[in-house]
């Protein structure tokens, strides 16, 4: 089990080690953690659930997008703690969860994301 602090910082990392034109595009996005996903995020998902996107991907945003609450995307800690038996293994993990959700936020979908290797 590790600490929250220590688990945002690996969330922020992970965020950071993105390549610069990608970070350079996104934008109106909240990354954050949680310990697990509520009912609600749970409702249709099938498995265990460690990251989640909420939001509208830029590949559907119109000219008529704005002023819109910003688009979040939730990383949740104690299912990734669950699944790996290592510090080294939780920092994998939470690398490939955070990149997995942000290509949602780029309009990448989970059928694509298996296509390419990346689920």
């Amino acid at each position: 089990m590790m600490e929250r602090a220590r688990f945002e910082e690996l969330v922020a990392r992970a965020v950071e080690s993105l390549p610069e034109e990608l970070r350079d595009q996104m934008e109106n996005i909240d990354v954050v953690v949680a310990d697990r996903p509520t009912r609600r995020q749970l409702a249709g998902e099938k498995g265990t659930l460690l990251g989640l996107y909420e939001g509208v991907p830029l590949t559907e945003r119109t000219n008529s997008y704005g002023m819109v609450a910003p688009d979040k995307i939730t990383i949740f800690q104690k299912p990734i703690e669950a699944m790996c038996r290592s510090d080294a293994q939780i920092i994998a993990q939470v690398q490939r969860t955070v990149r997995h959700e942000i290509a949602h936020y780029f309009g990448i979908s989970d059928d694509r994301l298996e296509e390419l290797g990346r689920y």
